[in-house]
């Protein structure tokens, strides 16, 4: 069967046009980089040259700094990072610190991608990422993508276990928000699953399967097929639905009946 897949066009056509822009997002997010092993950090403390130190982050999170010996900063952002040295440093040692940090080398990350995208698989990725980003990298998104992308997350120290969060890639690409596009984490799981489909059949002028949206209704999803021929039976629609693996048929449903994944809807032809 044909998807009309219109809306799927401008996606990739939309992540095409936000690689190029995508890393001054990254630039802009470099206070939420996330501190884990391996990563080179340089720390400097204004008006202190004799404490500045460019460290590596040990496996357990830690960095060796002047005074303070073992801080460790593994799972904090740079912002939290720097709240954390100077908290240390005015506990006996200096009055009014002021610590910036800079990244000099990234640690590296791998994230999974799969589900129905280009080219999944898993990414070696450097620096600070964004779920675009991920996105380009592995080809775009395929015509029968769905529209919403699944991260499995896994956290660790104090609030180890696992994550899942949902993101609205509709959304994102239509408003810009870019609360919605967030950073990819080491060892995270993307997932994009396939868009669910409403099937159309009977006195329309496409009969076919198309791309379910949230809110779609019979009217919608009729429109989408190309609207009633001459003899459609427009008030004996009805719909098949799957409920618990058990076929049910609702007769002379409304026009504004709002239809659910999978759902077919039958337009019979009138006999008079």
């Amino acid at each position: 069967m044909r998807v009309v897949s219109n809306m799927k066009t401008v996606v990739l056509m939309l992540l095409c046009c936000l690689s190029v822009v995508l890393p001054s997002w990254a630039d802009t997010a470099q206070d939420d980089y996330l501190i884990g092993a391996d990563a080179v950090l340089k720390i400097t403390v204004y008006d202190h040259t004799d404490l500045d130190v460019v460290s590596r982050v040990s496996g357990d999170g830690s960095v060796q700094f002047p005074l303070l010996g073992s801080v460790n900063l593994g799972g904090l952002t740079l912002k939290e990072a720097i709240e954390e040295i100077q908290k240390q440093l005015m506990d006996g040692y200096l009055v009014n610190p002021q610590v910036s940090i800079f990244v000099e080398e990234y640690r590296s990350k791998k994230v999974m991608v799969i589900g129905h995208v280009a080219e999944p698989g898993v990414l070696e990725l450097s620096g600070p990422t964004h779920l675009l980003e991920v996105l380009t990298m592995v080809g775009g998104l395929r015509e029968n993508a769905g529209d919403v992308a699944t991260i499995k997350r896994t956290l660790s120290g104090a609030k180890q276990g696992q994550k899942i969060l949902r993101i609205d890639l509709k959304r994102l690409l239509e408003t810009g928000d870019e609360k919605l596009n967030i950073q990819i984490m080491d060892k995270d799981s993307v997932f994009i699953a396939k868009a669910g489909m409403v099937y159309v059949t009977g006195e329309v002028g496409k009969p076919d399967a198309y791309k379910y949206e949230e809110g779609t209704t019979v009217l919608k999803a009729i429109s989408m097929a190309g609207g009633f021929t001459q003899i459609a039976a427009k008030n004996k629609i009805r719909i098949v639905r799957i409920v618990d693996g058990k076929e049910q048929i609702m007769e002379k449903v409304s026009l504004q009946e709002e239809v659910k994944s999978g759902d077919v809807v039958v337009v019979p032809e009138s006999y008079f």
